[in-house]
């Protein structure tokens, strides 16, 4: 993920991103009738959670982070296109475009799921 701020506190955005995420995620998997690894998953999350004193149910996301400053465009376009390539290397899809969750849509000018704010609008098909 590439965020970035104008003056609030990075680590309470991640913070706030991760809480409501986790609750989201949890919930969704929980609910969905359909998910085959459900209980997998559920238990998991549970067992993490337990380990962790700082949670009280589930832990989904690692308690840390590896952030890593982009301060100039080359250390841009290499994350981007590590980001956009994961769904590849996964074997999920054969274009980073192609996955419908990626926001490598948008700098191919395709329709996403979410807004993006484009980083660098000059490296549309760059990766």
């Amino acid at each position: 993920m590439i965020i970035g701020t104008h003056g609030d506190n990075l680590e309470h955005i991640m913070r706030d991103m991760k809480r409501h995420t986790s609750i989201a995620l949890s919930s969704a998997i929980e609910t969905h009738p359909s998910e085959s690894r459900r209980e997998w998953m559920l238990w998991m999350m549970k067992r993490a959670g337990k380990k962790n004193s700082h949670n009280s149910d589930f832990q989904l996301w690692q308690r840390d982070n590896h952030p890593i400053e982009l301060f100039d465009l080359k250390i841009l376009h290499q994350k981007l296109d590590y980001i956009h390539y994961n769904p590849v290397l996964a074997g999920i899809v054969e274009n980073p475009e192609d996955y419908l969750y990626s926001s490598a849509r948008n700098y191919w000018g395709l329709p996403g799921l979410t807004d993006v704010i484009l980083v660098d609008p000059m490296i549309q098909g760059h990766a």
